[in-house]
């Protein structure tokens, strides 16, 4: 019993989070960046290739990422009624 308990709990740990490259789009809020993040998605009648882009609210607490900047986000806690995502690194 003891076994399955302290397993369970290093799985937890263990739990990976979502992660989205994208591009910084918005930097004109306190702490807060507006990241784009752009997908190819198929039409599965028609075959045909179209791409869908979603704006994500992402937390910046240093204020270090601007417009223009390609970022990765990772998936958190819901942070407001908008933002669930925090900034964790600038790609080159």
């Amino acid at each position: 019993m003891r076994h399955r308990r302290q397993k369970h709990n290093a799985m937890e740990n263990a739990k990976k989070h979502r992660t989205l490259e994208g591009l910084v789009v918005s930097d004109k809020m306190q702490k807060t960046v507006v990241v784009a993040v752009s997908e190819t998605r198929m039409n599965p009648k028609y075959l045909k290739q179209y791409n869908v882009t979603r704006r994500l609210k992402a937390h910046d607490e240093a204020r270090a990422y601007h417009t223009g900047d390609r970022v990765v986000i990772e998936e958190t806690r819901p942070l407001s009624r908008d933002k669930r995502w925090k900034v964790v690194k600038k790609v080159v």
